[in-house]
C-alpha cells in the first residue's frame, strides 16, 4: 500500500541577486506569484499535507497565501536545505512520503512529480535528475561503476572531475518521512558554504541500504529556478510560450504567439483571434469570433461573440455584449456593461455605466456613472460631470436619445426617451422625452476689435 502523500515546499529564501524588497518567491511570473504555481502543482497532486517553509520577508509570504490550505513553518536562520526540510519534519506524519518542492521553481509538472512519488517506497528514495549540455552551478550526480547513484556533489564543493559530469541534481526527491528525519539529524555542514545540504542525505541514505530511484522530467525547463530578473524574465517567455501552445491547440489564433501575454485564465470560443502585444490578465472570456487587435490590455472581462476590439484599447472588469465595436483608443473602466451592437469609438472611456443595445460613443467622450438606452447616438466632446467634489451622482439617457456634440449632462440629471440635445449645451436639469433642449449663449461679433499683440526686442508691440 503506498504511504500517503504531504509536501515540502522549500520558500524561505531571500534572492539577493533579485534586488528586490519583495520577497523572492513573491516575485511574479505569469501574473501570478511563484509560490502559487508551486502551490498549484502541489495541490494537484491531492497530498494529505501541504508545508511551506518560510523565512526572508516575515510575514509577508503567509499573509500572501492566507487562504492557501497549508501549514507555515518559520525558518529563523537560513542555514541550508538541509535546516529548511529538518524544520519541516516535526510536522510531518513519520508514516507519510515525504516529497520536497522548490517555492522558485515554478513550471515544474504534476505528472513529473507524479512520477517521482510513484518511483519512491519505504526502501526507496526517489531523485530527480537531468542531464543538462552546460551543468553550470548545479550539483552533480555521482554513480558507481554499475551505475547506481552513491552521492551528489554541490559544484562549489566539485572537483574537475566531478564538474564535468552532466547528468545534475534538481533538488527534487521523495522520501519516506521517517528515514528522511533520521538523515537529517546525522547531517554536517563541512563545506564551503557551512550550510546544512538536503544532497547529502543521499550518501547517507546509501550508506543504510537504500535504493536511490531516479526519474527525468519530461520538459527541460520544468526544473529551471529563479535567482535574478534575468532568470525571472527567461521563464516569463518560456510560460507564456506554453499557454500560447495550449490555446493554439484549442483552436485560438495568435498572429504572433511570441508576442503574447496570458496573465491569468482564458476562456475562448471558437475563431477567436488574437493580434500581437496582447495582454489578457485575471478572468477573461472571448467569445466565438471574437477578434482582439494589437496592444490591447484585457482584464478581468467578458466579451461577447463577434465582438471587434480595436487596436491599443484597455478593457477591465467589464461586460461587453456580442457584435460590438470597441477602439481604437478606447478605455472600458470597471463596472461597464455594453449591451449588443455598442459602439465605443477612439478616446472614449466609459466607466461604471449600462450602455443599452445598438448604441453609439464614436468620439472623445467620457461617460461616468450612467445608463444609457438602446439606440443612442452620442456625439464627440460629451462628458456626464457625475461628481460634485463629494459625491458621484447617476445620468439616465432615455432610449433612442441624440445627443449633440460637446455636450455636458450635470448629474443627477434625466434625459427622457427620444429627446434631442443640441450640440454645445450644458443640460442641468432633465430634459423631457421626444423634445430638443439646448443651453447656449447669444452668439455674437465684437466690430473693430484686435487680437493683443506681441512686442519686439525694442519694446514695441508688432503690428
Amino acid at each position: 500500500m503506498p504511504l500517503p502523500l504531504e509536501i515540502i515546499i522549500l520558500a524561505a529564501g531571500k534572492g539577493t541577486r533579485m534586488h528586490s524588497h519583495r520577497p523572492k518567491v513573491l516575485q511574479e511570473l505569469g501574473g501570478r506569484p511563484l509560490l502559487a504555481h508551486v502551490l498549484a502543482c502541489a495541490h494537484a497532486l491531492a497530498p494529505a499535507a501541504v508545508h511551506v517553509v518560510y523565512g526572508h520577508g516575515g510575514e509577508r509570504v503567509p499573509r500572501a497565501f492566507a487562504d492557501a490550505g497549508v501549514s507555515w513553518v518559520l525558518q529563523k536562520a537560513q542555514k541550508g536545505t538541509g535546516h529548511a526540510v529538518r524544520e519541516a519534519m516535526s510536522h510531518v506524519s513519520k508514516d507519510a512520503l515525504a516529497l520536497v518542492l522548490y517555492g522558485d521553481v515554478p513550471l515544474i509538472a504534476p505528472d513529473t512529480l507524479r512520477d517521482l512519488a510513484a518511483a519512491a517506497s519505504k526502501d526507496t528514495l526517489a531523485l530527480l535528475t537531468a542531464e543538462l549540455p552546460d551543468p553550470g552551478n548545479y550539483g552533480r550526480i555521482l554513480r558507481n561503476a554499475e551505475g547506481a547513484v552513491v552521492k551528489i556533489v554541490e559544484h562549489k564543493d566539485a572537483g574537475e572531475l566531478e564538474r564535468a559530469v552532466r547528468e545534475v541534481n534538481t533538488g527534487f526527491l521523495a522520501a519516506p518521512a521517517e528515514r528522511l528525519s533520521a538523515w537529517l539529524a546525522r547531517l554536517g555542514n563541512d563545506n564551503v558554504q557551512g550550510e546544512y545540504y538536503l544532497t547529502d542525505i543521499i550518501e547517507i541514505a546509501v550508506a543504510d541500504g537504500l535504493t536511490v530511484a531516479t526519474r527525468r522530467p519530461r520538459s527541460a525547463w520544468e526544473i529551471l529556478g529563479v535567482n535574478s530578473q534575468q532568470e525571472l524574465a527567461q521563464l516569463e517567455r518560456i510560460y507564456q510560450m506554453q499557454q500560447a501552445e495550449k490555446l493554439m491547440q484549442q483552436g485560438v489564433t495568435l498572429r504572433d504567439p511570441a508576442r503574447f501575454d496570458l496573465r491569468g485564465e482564458l476562456k475562448a470560443g471558437r475563431d477567436v483571434v488574437i493580434d500581437v502585444n496582447v495582454v489578457l490578465e485575471g478572468k477573461v472570456v472571448l467569445g466565438d469570433g471574437v477578434h482582439i487587435g494589437p496592444n490591447n490590455v484585457i482584464r478581468d472581462a467578458t466579451i461577447g461573440a463577434g465582438t471587434v476590439v480595436q487596436p491599443n484599447c484597455v478593457i477591465e472588469e467589464s461586460v461587453v455584449g456580442q457584435a460590438c465595436r470597441i477602439g481604437p483608443f478606447a478605455r472600458l473602466r470597471p463596472d461597464t456593461r455594453l449591451a449588443d451592437r455598442v459602439h465605443i469609438g477612439n478616446f472614449v472611456e466609459v466607466k461604471k455605466s449600462d450602455v443599452g443595445a445598438g448604441s453609439k460613443i464614436n468620439h472623445l467622450s467620457y461617460i461616468g456613472d450612467t445608463t444609457v438606452g438602446k439606440d443612442v447616438n452620442i456625439g464627440a466632446g460629451t462628458i456626464t460631470c457625475n461628481y460634485d467634489g463629494a459625491d458621484k451622482h447617476r445620468t439616465v439617457i432615455g432610449d433612442g436619445c441624440f445627443i449633440g456634440s460637446s455636450t455636458q449632462l450635470v448629474a443627477p440629471v434625466t434625459v427622457g426617451e427620444g429627446a434631442t440635445i443640441g450640440a454645445g449645451s450644458t443640460i442641468v436639469q432633465d430634459a423631457p422625452p421626444g423634445e430638443l433642449t439646448l443651453s447656449r449663449a447669444g452668439q455674437k461679433t465684437v466690430q473693430g476689435w484686435k487680437r493683443p499683440a506681441k512686442k519686439d526686442k525694442s519694446g514695441k508691440r508688432k503690428e
